[in-house]
C-alpha cells in the first residue's frame, strides 16, 4: 500500500506530527509507522543561488559587472544542511511513498521551505496540505482529517518565490553597488533601509529640538488641584508676563463650583494579540528584544504546544474557534489564572464580542492559549513571562469592561476658569487581570485623571490653600525603543504624504511582516548600522550617512506597500508572477545606474590609528551587539576584534552590569562608577562566596531546551520516560 510522506519544518514539529500519527520506528531524518512516513527540514534547505554560481567573475565585487541579472534564478542546497536534504530527497524519491503531505508553519515562508526542497529534489508526486494554528494533539488530528489539496496553496507559493527573487535582484545589486563605490561594508533593502530612515530621521528632530518654557496656573484646593485653562481649552502658556497675569488675578480670591458632570463609562479589553504587539509589550514590560519574543513565542508553540501560532497579524478568532474556549480555559485555570479561568468558565454563554470577529482574520487568527497546559517548571523565565502575556489578554478580552465615573469639576476664580479632572472605578472588570503586574494601559493619562477628587457639589464655594505658577519646559520626540519602531514599522504612513500609499501600506500591513520584523531590527544591529543604548536604539554615524547616499526610493515604505500590495494579488491569483519580476530587473537596474552616478561620498569618523594585523588598514572601533569591537574597513578583510564585552556581572559597588574587557589572563571587570576587577580575582571571590539562589535559577535556565530543541536534553528526557 503506498505511504504519504509528511514534511515538517523543523524535527521537533516533525516528532509531535510523527507520535501522534502513530509513526514509532526511528530511521535517519525520519519516522515511519502505518501509512506514514515523517521527515522534517531544518528551515531552509534550499535557497537561491549566490552571484558567483551565474558567472566566476561575480566572484569579485566590481561596479563594472553589476547590475547582475540572470536570466533565470538558481536554487542551491545549503551546505550546513546537505545532509537533510539527500535524506529528505531520498524519501521523495522512494517506490512506495506514493504522495506528500506538507507541513511546514502555515504561511508565505512555511511554504517556500517545502516547495523549493520539492523542486530541487524534482518531486513530482501529488500533494496536500496540512493547516494548523496550533501543535496540539487534538489540533493535529483534526488538522489530518482535513488536508487541503496542495493546488489551493500553488498561488501562495508564487507569491513567497516572487518575494524572494525581488529581494535577490534589489537587495544584492544595491548592497555590491553602494560597497563597491564607496569601499565599505553597505547593505540596503526595500525593509531594512527605509526602517533605519525613521531612526536618522527621528535623531535629526531630537538634534534639531529646540526646548521652549511654558507655564501654567494651578489652585491648591483641598486634597486635589485645578488647572488654568483659557477660552480655547489650553492650560500652557509661553508667555510668563500673561500667565503671571493670570496668577495676580486669582490671588485671595474664592473659587466657586460652576460645573460638575459626572458620566459613566466602560473601556473596553484591548483585543488579543498578534506577533506585533506581543513583541512591543514584552519590550516595554521586560526589556525583551523582539527576536527574543520571537523565540520564545517558537518555543510555547513547537516544543511546549502552550500557544497558537506565533507568526500572525490578526487580533480575532473565527466563529468556529469559539466551541474551543471553554477548554482553553480549563487549561489555563491554575495558579494566579485560576480565579478569573473559573468565573469565565461559569458565565452562560462566554461573552466574545470583543475577540470574535471573521472579516479580520486572515490566514491564521489571534495567538491565544492552547487547549494543553504547560509543565510550568519546564519554562525558561521568557518563556514563562511570555506565556503570563498571553494568558492574561485571553482572559481580559473575555472578561467585561472596565467601568468607571468620569469626574470633571469647573470652578470660577474672578474671570478665569480652572478645571480638575479625576475617576472614580465600579467595575474594575478585564484590569483586575493586570493590577499584578502593574497596570500602564493608561500609560497617557493626564495628570488631572489620576487624581482622587474630593466630594464637590454644584455652587460649592472653596478658599484655594495657594495659587502657583508651574514652569515646564517642551520634550523632543523619545528615540525609539524596541517597542515603539515595531509600532512605525506597523504603521509606516508618516514616511509617505500620498494617501492612496498610505492607505496600500495600511492594507500591506506596514513595513515586513510580523515574522521578519525581528530580523530587520537584528540585521540592523548586526551591520553596526544602529546601536542598543539600554532600550534606546540610536542610529550610528555609518546607519546616517547611508541613508544619505542611498537611491531616495529605498528610504521609504511605499516602496514596500507597491510590494506587498502586488505579492498579496499574486497570492491571490489576480497578478502575474512574471510581470512582477520583470519590473524587478528593470528597477534593479535603474537603482544600480543611480548608485554609480552619485556624487555622494561616504567616511569612516569612527576610524582608530590601530592597523590592521591582517592587512594594515586602520580598524574601525564600532558597538556590537554585545559590547564594543575594533573590525577591518576593508569588507574583504574580516578581521575582528572583541574590546568589551557586556555581561550580567553585578558591580558590588553600585550594582550595574560589569563590561569585559581585554584579552587572555589580562581581562577584567571594570564598571562606569569606576570599580577594576580582575576576571581571575572576580572567580575566586565567586568560589569564596558561593553561588546563591538567583545564579542557581539563571544557570537552572540556560539548561533548558532552546527554540530549535537540543538533542541531549531529548535525548535525557526519553530515558527518563522509558526508566520512570
Amino acid at each position: 500500500m503506498p505511504k504519504t510522506l509528511v514534511l515538517a519544518e523543523k524535527p521537533s514539529v516533525a516528532r509531535e506530527l510523527a507520535r501522534v500519527l502513530g509513526c514509532s520506528s526511528k530511521a535517519p531524518g525520519s519516522f515511519s509507522g502505518g501509512n506514514y512516513i515523517v521527515t522534517w527540514a531544518l528551515g531552509h534547505l534550499v535557497t537561491l543561488a549566490d552571484p558567483e554560481a551565474y558567472d566566476k567573475k561575480y566572484q569579485q565585487w566590481r561596479a563594472e559587472d553589476l547590475p547582475m541579472l540572470p536570466q533565470k534564478l538558481k536554487l542551491v542546497v545549503i551546505g550546513q544542511t546537505s545532509k537533510q536534504f539527500r535524506a529528505v530527497s531520498s524519501l521523495l524519491a522512494r517506490a512506495d511513498v506514493g504522495d506528500i503531505v506538507i507541513a511546514t508553519d502555515a504561511g508565505r515562508e512555511g511554504e517556500l521551505v517545502a516547495r523549493w526542497i520539492l523542486q530541487k529534489a524534482n518531486c513530482k508526486k501529488p500533494l496536500r496540505r496540512l493547516w494548523i494554528s496550533s501543535q496540539t494533539d487534538k489540533a493535529i488530528r483534526e488538522g489530518f482529517a482535513k488536508l487541503r489539496p496542495g493546488r489551493e496553496f500553488d498561488t501562495l507559493c508564487q507569491s513567497a518565490v516572487a518575494r524572494a527573487e525581488a529581494d535577490w535582484l534589489v537587495g544584492l545589486n544595491v548592497t555590491r553597488a553602494l560597497t563597491c563605490k564607496h569601499n565599505a561594508s553597505l547593505a540596503a533593502g526595500r525593509v531594512q533601509t527605509p526602517t533605519l530612515a525613521m531612526l536618522v530621521q527621528r535623531e535629526e528632530e531630537i538634534l534639531h529640538f529646540r526646548p521652549k518654557e511654558y507655564y501654567t496656573v494651578r489652585l491648591l484646593l483641598d486634597g486635589c488641584h485645578a488647572v488654568y485653562r483659557d477660552a480655547k481649552g489650553s492650560s500652557s502658556f509661553f508667555d510668563r508676563t500673561a500667565a503671571e497675569a493670570v496668577l495676580a488675578a486669582v490671588r485671595g480670591q474664592s473659587a466657586v463650583v460652576s460645573e460638575l458632570r459626572k458620566n459613566y463609562r466602560q473601556q473596553p479589553p484591548p483585543p488579543a494579540y498578534d506577533l506585533t504587539e506581543l513583541q512591543r509589550d514584552a519590550n516595554r514590560r521586560f526589556g525583551m528584544s523582539a527576536k527574543q519574543t520571537l523565540a520564545a513565542m517558537q518555543s510555547l508553540y513547537e516544543i511546549h504546544k502552550a500557544v497558537t501560532y506565533p507568526r500572525t497579524d490578526s487580533r480575532y478568532i473565527p466563529a468556529d474557534v469559539v466551541p474551543s474556549l471553554p477548554e482553553r480555559l480549563r487549561a489555563v485555570n491554575q495558579g494566579v489564572y485560576q480565579a478569573a479561568a473559573t468565573a469565565l468558565l461559569k458565565k452562560k454563554p462566554l461573552s466574545t464580542r470583543f475577540l470574535v470577529n471573521d472579516s479580520k482574520v486572515t490566514d491564521h487568527h489571534a495567538i491565544i492559549p492552547t487547549e494543553q497546559s504547560p509543565s510550568f517548571a519546564k519554562l525558561t523565565q521568557e518563556e514563562g513571562r511570555i506565556y503570563d502575556l498571553v494568558v492574561r489578554r485571553f482572559l481580559a478580552v473575555l472578561s467585561e469592561p472596565h467601568g468607571y465615573d468620569e469626574l470633571q469639576v469647573t470652578l470660577r476664580a474672578g474671570k478665569h476658569e480652572f478645571f480638575a479632572k479625576g475617576r472614580s472605578i465600579r467595575e474594575p472588570g478585564w484590569k483586575a487581570l493586570y493590577s499584578a503586574l502593574g497596570s500602564d494601559e493608561d500609560e497617557d493619562k493626564s495628570e488631572e485623571e489620576e487624581q482622587t477628587l474630593p466630594q464637590f457639589t454644584q455652587g460649592l464655594r472653596a478658599v484655594p490653600k495657594d495659587v502657583q505658577l508651574h514652569t515646564g519646559k517642551t520634550r523632543p520626540p523619545a528615540r525609539y525603543t524596541e517597542a515603539t519602531l515595531l509600532t512605525a514599522m506597523e504603521f509606516p504612513g508618516a514616511q509617505v504624504t500620498d494617501a492612496a500609499l498610505q492607505n496600500m501600506l495600511k492594507t500591506a500591513g506596514g513595513l515586513g511582516t510580523p515574522a521578519t520584523r525581528a530580523d530587520i531590527i537584528e540585521k540592523l544591529l548586526d551591520s553596526f548600522c544602529m546601536e542598543r543604548r539600554g532600550k534606546e536604539l540610536h542610529p550610528t554615524a555609518k546607519g546616517k550617512q547611508l541613508i544619505e547616499i542611498v537611491p531616495p526610493d529605498l528610504k521609504s515604505a511605499a516602496l514596500t506597500a507597491k510590494w506587498e500590495q502586488t505579492l498579496q494579488g499574486i497570492a491571490q491569483g489576480k497578478e502575474s508572477p512574471a510581470k512582477f519580476n520583470e519590473e524587478m530587473r528593470r528597477y534593479a537596474a535603474a537603482l544600480v545606474a543611480d548608485v554609480k552616478n552619485s556624487d555622494a561620498v561616504f567616511r569612516h569618523d569612527n576610524i582608530t590609528r590601530e592597523a590592521c594585523p591582517d592587512c594594515g588598514k586602520y580598524l574601525l572601533d564600532v558597538a556590537g551587539k554585545k559590547g564594543r569591537m575594533l573590525i577591518c574597513q576593508d569588507r574583504e578583510c574580516g578581521y575582528r576584534r572583541s574590546l568589551s564585552v557586556a555581561t550580567n556581572a553585578r558591580c558590588p559597588d553600585c550594582h550595574k552590569k560589569l563590561e569585559l574587557r581585554g584579552e587572555g589572563e589580562k581581562r577584567m571587570f571594570t564598571c562606569i562608577c569606576g570599580f577594576r576587577e580582575r576576571l581571575s580575582d572576580f572567580e575566586k571571590r565567586r568560589e569564596t562566596v558561593g553561588a546563591n539562589k538567583r545564579d542557581v535559577q539563571q544557570y537552572l535556565q540556560k539548561q533548558a531546551t532552546p527554540a530549535g530543541g537540543n538533542a541531549l536534553a531529548e535525548q535525557l528526557a526519553k530515558w527518563k520516560e522509558n526508566n520512570e
